[in-house]
């Protein structure tokens, strides 16, 4: 069984996928992320949409919470709210830093355990996707499903200061890489040029790993 501790491992229970699409007539590129969970369908919906429990494994949300109301996470993305099956699918807009992308949120049942699948689409913005690849996304959303198994296993969620400087020590180093080689492969299985998705994984593990230089005293 694996550790639900040990972000190494939960990291090799993610299913990855890239697709190029089109939205309203521009490029989008799509993020797949699937992983099964061993908890029940409702208990896995109620604490990815229960204003109560989403800041234990992610953040605070606010807003009005119903189809056709907007939300906004804590000093995160927020948006509409534009379908919503319980406790099968979830469909948002993902709104940040000015540019909006589209989220969904599918689950199914799979033996006793429950698939997420997550799928975010996103306006190409060719000079990022250049430099940094899938992983500039991906590796965030990597994230947060460890971060949600570790609280549907545990009932407890991780430190976000302590996962901040594991990441960028030796084992958070190999857990980037891990991923950002991950999701280069399915850029590459998308047809992005090989060695220009390498040196994409390359510059995103850096983005996320390098610690930040302190300002002199």
């Amino acid at each position: 069984m694996t550790d639900p501790n040990d972000p190494i491992a939960s990291a090799g229970l993610v299913a990855r996928e890239i697709r190029t699409g089109e939205r309203h007539g521009a490029a989008t590129k799509v993020l797949v992320a699937r992983r099964a969970y061993r908890a029940d369908r409702a208990d896995v919906w109620d604490a990815l949409t229960s204003p109560e429990r989403l800041p234990r494994w992610f953040q605070p949300v606010t807003g009005d919470l119903e189809v056709g109301g907007r939300y906004q996470f804590e000093a995160q993305a927020g948006g509409l709210i534009e379908r919503c099956d319980a406790p099968e699918h979830l469909s948002v807009t993902w709104e940040f830093g000015g540019g909006m992308s589209w989220l969904d949120v599918h689950l199914k049942d799979e033996g006793d355990a429950t698939v997420l699948e997550l799928v975010h689409e996103a306006p190409v913005d060719p000079d990022m996707w250049a430099q940094y690849g899938p992983g500039a996304v991906g590796i965030g959303w990597d994230g947060l499903l460890h971060s949600f198994g570790y609280y549907l296993a545990t009932a407890s969620s991780l430190d976000p200061a302590e996962w901040e400087q594991w990441m960028t020590g030796p084992e958070g180093v190999a857990y980037a890489r891990l991923l950002g080689d991950a999701w280069g492969a399915a850029a590459i299985a998308d047809g992005d040029d090989p060695e220009a998705a390498k040196a994409a994984v390359d510059a995103v593990v850096a983005f996320y790993t390098v610690q930040p230089e302190q300002p002199e005293a």
